[in-house]
C-alpha cells in the first residue's frame, strides 16, 4: 500500500437485518478527491448470499443509518448534502428520509435540519420515528458569528473534538411520524447532552441517558432516563441513580421490563464497560457480564446490546480481537461470531447475526450467520486488495516485569529477503484505554510497503485485557489504586516489546529503529525521545506533551483528575512530571511534530510547546500544522490531507533512517520536511 491508495479505500459498515431475516442493509463509504469529502451510500444484498449485493441510494450524498421499519417494508436513513448559504459559504444541510423496499413508492424526505440527525430508531409500531439532534440556542440567530453576542460558559465539557461548541447547542431527542404527517416534536429541553433513544416495545416510552441533576460537569455521572412519547408536555424520569458511574446504548428486553446497557462503575481511572440489566419498575443493576473482565464498549464500535431471548449478544475486547459475545442469564458466554478477528459493527433479527469482520490482511466485509453456517456476503476489498495485497502480522508475547504477557504483532516489510537487515517502526496506540489487534490497519499496510518491519502492542493501560491491567497507569499519588502513572510501566513495556522483537526477528537494524504514535501514542512517543536514545527518529503526532496545562486546554479539561487520580490544583507537580516537556532537554532524537489546527482533544498547544522548546534547544525539529482538522485527522481527514501526512511520515523516516532511498517514486513531500531551520509555528501542510 502507498499513500496515494488512500484514495481508494472502502469501507464496509452498520448493517441493519430485515425483520424476517432474509435482507441486510448496510453502508458503503469512499473517499470522493474531487470533493475532499466521503460518499455513502446503503446498499442491499440476501442474508442467505443468493444474489449479489446492489446499491439502494445513489451515494450522491452522504446517506448512512439505514434502519428497517417493524414490517421490512421501508427503510429509514439519514442523508448529508453540502448547500451554499449566502453567510456562511458552503454548508451542510442534514435530512431523514424514509424509502420503499418491498412496496411501490417514492423516498419521502421527513425533516431538514442544520444540525446532524444521530440515534434514528423506528417504533414499534412503524408509526414514528425517534432520533437526536443538536438545539442551537438564542445566540445563533443573527446569521454570521460577528453579529452573535458572547456565548456563555457555565459548565466544564463545552466542547466536543470534530463537533465544537456544544454549551449552546445540546443534543435533543425528537419524533416524527414516519408517513410525514408533522413536524418533528422535540421530547427533551434541557441544556444538556441526551443521548441513544430507545424505545420499549408498546411505543409508550423511550430510554435515553443524560446527566441531568445539579452539577453533573462536576461529577461526570450520568444515568438513564425515561420519557413518554406521546405526552404533549413529558418529563424525564430517572431510572437509575447511579452515583458513581456512568451508562450507555440502552436497549429494552422484548417484555419491557428491563433495559440492557452498558455500565461503568467507579471514577478514578479507567473502569471496563460492563454488560448490566436494569429493572424498569424498580432501577435496580444486574451485572450480566460480572465474570467476564474485560471491556463490552470496544473502540470505535460500542453499540446497544442485543436481546436474543433472555441472552444477550454483546461486542467484547479481547487480547486484540473484538468478537462477538452471547452473555446468558446466568453470566455464562461464548463466542458467537469473529473468533480472534476484529469485528466493527453487528445486528440481529429474524435468526439472522450480520457483522462487518476484519482480520490482519482484510479491511473489512459483511458476513451472516444464518442457520449456524457463517458466510461472507460482499466482496467490496477485492479490487483495493488486488492493487494494493496486504501482508500478514505475526503474533507473540512479551513478559512485563509483573509477569504479565504483552500481546505484541510484527508486520515483515513487503518484499521480505531474510538476507537483509530492514529499518522498524514501533507504533504505540492512542486513548491510552484502546486496543491494536487481530485487523487490517491501513497505515501499519503502508509502512510494510514501503520497507519496513512494522511493530506494535497493547502495553498495560490498554483494553482487552483485565480491568487491572488498564488501571495500572493510575498515578502513584492517587487515593485509589496507585500505580506507576503516564510513562511508567507503559514505557517499559514499549522498551520490553521492543527488546525482544529484536531478539526474535533477526533481520531487523537495530541501528534504524523508528518510533511513532498519536494522541496517546504521541504522548509516549515524546516521553521514550526523552528517556532513550535507542531511536534514530521519531514522530510524534497530536500528541500530549503536557499534561498539565491539557486539563485547562482539552474539551476534557476536568476530566484528567479522574484519569489520574490526583487534582492538577492540589498537585500540579505531579502532572509536570508525567509531561514529556519537562525532560524536552534530553531530547536528541530527530522528531517530526504533526498536528491539527481543530483538534479539540489534544490542543494545538501542546505541538507548539515541544516545538519551540526544541527549536530553542536547536535540536532536529521539524513541525507541520493541518488548517481545518481535528483529532481526527487520521481516520476521518480530508483525503488531500491524510495522502499529505503520509507523505510526511515516510519522508520522514526515509531521511532518517536510510531507508528507502528518499525519494520514492510515491512521496510528493517537499524536501523541507525535515528541515531544522525556523518555520512559522502557523505553517500549515502542503497543499
Amino acid at each position: 500500500m502507498r499513500p496515494s491508495d488512500i484514495d481508494h479505500l472502502v469501507t464496509v459498515s452498520d448493517p441493519a437485518v430485515s425483520p424476517d431475516g432474509r435482507q441486510i442493509a448496510y453502508v458503503l463509504t469512499r473517499p470522493d478527491p474531487s470533493t475532499q469529502r466521503y460518499r455513502s451510500a446503503v446498499w442491499l444484498v440476501p442474508s442467505d448470499g443468493s444474489a449479489p449485493p446492489r446499491q439502494l441510494s445513489s451515494g450522491a450524498d452522504d446517506d448512512t443509518q439505514p434502519r428497517w421499519s417493524p414490517d421490512g417494508a421501508r427503510l429509514a436513513l439519514t442523508s448529508t448534502r453540502q448547500v451554499s448559504d449566502p453567510h456562511r459559504g458552503e454548508v451542510d444541510v442534514y435530512s431523514l428520509h424514509v424509502l420503499p423496499v418491498l412496496v411501490a413508492g417514492e423516498r419521502v424526505r421527513l425533516v431538514e435540519r442544520d444540525e446532524p440527525i444521530t440515534g434514528l430508531t423506528w417504533s414499534p409500531d412503524g408509526a414514528r420515528l425517534a432520533f437526536t439532534s443538536r438545539v442551537r440556542g438564542d445566540r445563533y440567530a443573527p446569521a454570521t458569528e460577528a453579529a452573535r453576542p458572547p456565548r456563555r460558559v457555565d459548565r466544564l465539557f463545552p466542547r466536543l473534538d470534530s463537533v465544537g461548541w456544544t454549551v449552546d447547542r445540546p443534543t435533543q431527542v425528537f419524533v416524527i411520524d414516519a408517513a410525514g404527517a408533522g413536524p418533528a416534536r422535540q421530547l427533551t429541553s434541557e441544556q444538556a447532552e441526551h443521548e441513544a433513544p430507545a424505545w420499549s416495545p408498546d411505543g409508550s416510552t423511550l430510554a435515553f441517558i443524560a446527566a441531568l441533576h445539579p452539577d453533573a460537569d462536576l461529577d461526570v455521572v450520568n444515568d438513564i432516563y425515561l420519557i413518554a412519547a406521546d405526552d404533549p408536555q413529558p418529563e424525564p424520569h430517572r431510572l437509575t441513580r447511579s452515583g458513581d458511574g456512568t451508562y450507555a446504548n440502552p436497549a429494552f428486553s422484548p417484555d419491557g421490563s428491563q433495559v440492557a446497557v452498558l455500565a461503568s462503575r467507579g471514577r478514578i481511572g479507567y473502569r471496563h464497560a460492563r454488560l448490566a440489566t436494569v429493572d424498569v419498575a424498580t432501577g435496580a443493576e444486574t451485572v450480566r457480564s460480572a465474570d467476564l473482565d474485560l471491556t463490552c464498549a470496544p473502540y470505535p464500535a460500542a453499540r446497544p446490546p442485543l436481546w436474543d431471548g433472555e441472552d444477550l449478544l454483546t461486542l467484547v475486547e479481547d487480547r486484540g480481537s473484538v468478537p462477538v459475545r452471547r452473555v446468558r442469564p446466568d453470566g455464562s458466554s461464548t463466542v458467537e461470531m469473529g473468533a480472534h478477528r476484529w469485528v466493527t459493527h453487528v445486528d440481529l433479527a429474524g435468526g439472522v447475526l450480520a457483522a462487518v469482520i476484519s482480520d490482519p490482511v482484510n479491511p473489512g466485509e459483511l458476513y451472516a450467520l444464518r442457520d449456524g453456517e457463517q458466510r461472507c456476503l460482499t466482496s467490496h476489498q477485492r479490487d483495493f486488495l488486488a492493487k494494493a495485497p496486504a501482508l500478514p502480522a505475526e503474533r507473540f508475547a512479551v513478559a512485563s516485569e509483573d509477569g504479565t504477557e504483552i500481546d505484541a504483532w510484527l508486520i515483515r516489510p513487503a518484499g521480505f529477503d531474510p538476507a537483509r537487515r530492514y529499518p522498524m517502526l514501533l507504533n504505540i496506540h492512542g486513548g491510552p484505554h484502546t486496543q491494536y489487534g487481530d485487523h487490517w490497519f491501513d497505515e501499519f499496510q503502508m509502512y510494510a510497503g514501503a520497507g519496513y518491519a512494522v511493530l506494535f502492542a497493547n502495553p498495560h493501560g490498554s483494553t482487552g485485557r483485565s480491568e487491572d491491567f488498564a488501571r495500572a497507569i493510575i498515578s502513584p499519588h492517587s487515593g485509589e489504586d496507585p500505580g506507576t502513572g503516564w510513562g511508567g510501566i507503559d514505557y517499559r513495556d514499549c522498551m520490553a516489546v521492543l527488546d525482544e522483537a529484536l531478539r526474535r526477528f533477526d533481520f531487523v537494524d537495530p541501528a534504524r529503529l523508528g518510533v511513532m504514535g498519536g494522541s496517546y501514542g504521541g504522548y509516549l512517543t515524546s516521553w521514550i525521545i526523552g528517556h532513550t536514545d535507542r531511536f534514530a527518529a521519531a514522530v510524534s503526532e497530536r500528541a500530549v506533551n503536557n499534561l498539565l496545562s491539557l486539563e485547562w486546554s482539552s474539551d476534557a479539561a476536568g476530566y484528567f483528575r479522574f484519569e489520574t487520580g490526583v487534582s492538577h490544583l492540589d498537585d500540579p507537580q505531579e502532572y509536570l512530571r508525567m509531561s514529556p516537556i519537562t525532560y524536552v532537554r534530553d531530547i536528541r532524537t530527530p522528531v517530526l511534530i504533526l498536528h491539527s489546527e481543530d483538534d479539540l482533544r489534544c490542543p494545538v498547544e501542546q505541538a507548539d510547546c515541544l516545538w519551540v522548546a526544541l527549536r530553542l534547544l536547536g535540536r532536529p525539529v521539524a513541525y507541520h500544522r493541518f488548517s481545518g482538522e481535528s483529532h481526527e485527522l487520521s481516520r476521518s481527514g480530508s483525503p488531500a490531507h491524510r495522502i499529505q501526512r503520509a507523505e510526511l511520515i515516510l519522508e520522514w523516516f526515509a531521511r532518517h533512517l536510510g531507508w528507502p532511498e528518499p525519494a520514492s517514486a510515491d512521496s510528493t513531500a517537499p524536501a523541507s520536511a525535515g528541515s531544522t531551520a525556523p518555520a512559522p509555528a502557523g505553517s500549515t501542510a502542503p497543499a
